[in-house]
Parts: structure tokens; sequence; C-alpha cells
């Protein structure tokens, strides 16, 4: 896996309603791994051992690889997305296993989703 470590301000000083990698802000630390690339977008895999407010999206639009469907951190061309990108209605994003510590009885706990339906329709019409 590849790591990602930047420092995330609370805010873009641009845009107050962004999170933006800058020198000032928070440690963050995303982990990832291509599982799949496609023509017009690549499968992911990210582990956070921080925990910053949109955290994935910052790191990916930082290094030009905004999410699919992010109407914040779009990317960098402005232009829509294109092909069956287009008419997918949501960020291209899913939690596929959370864990935790609980905050009260300090207990690992875990949760596990599949990928939702219009994700998985996505990636194969994306293949």
């Amino acid at each position: 896996p590849r790591d990602w470590s930047s420092d995330v301000c609370s805010s873009d000083l641009r845009n107050r309603v962004r999170m933006a990698v800058q020198a000032a802000g928070k440690p963050a630390h995303t982990r990832y791994r291509v599982l799949q690339r496609f023509d017009q977008a690549t499968l992911l895999e990210c582990r956070l051992s921080t925990g910053r407010t949109h955290q994935i999206r910052v790191h990916l639009q930082s290094i030009g690889h905004a999410l699919v469907g992010d109407p914040v951190y779009r990317n960098a061309t402005g232009l829509p997305p294109a092909g069956p990108m287009a008419g997918f209605g949501r960020q291209a994003l899913h939690a596929r296993q959370l864990a935790f510590l609980h905050p009260q009885t300090g207990v690992r706990v875990e949760f596990q989703a599949p990928v939702p339906g219009d994700l998985q329709r996505l990636i194969e019409a994306l293949t």
C-alpha cells in the first residue's frame, strides 16, 4: 500500500465548506492500495489511521484523483463526469469495514457492510 500523510486544516482558506491539505493543519494519515484500474477511474482500498473530516476526499483530491460523484472536491478540470460516472448520483465512497474502541467500555467493535448495489453496478459499468 502507498502512504499518504499530510496536514489537514480545519477549513480551506478559500472555501469554509471544504477542508484542505495545509502545513498548519492537523496530522492526517491515509494508506491506499489500487484494487483495479479502469479507463476513467480507479478502484482503491483506503485505510485510515486518523479520522479527520473529509480525510479520504481531501487526500485524493490533493493528488488529482477526486472521488466520482463528489460535488465539493470534484476533479481539477471542473468538467462534468462522463460515461457510466455521469449518472452516479452520490459520492463513490463506501465504508466496507469500520472498527474502533468503544468510548465507554474500551472494547473493540467492528462493523462490516457489503458494497451497495448502485456502487457495484458502477464498478461493473466501468469494467
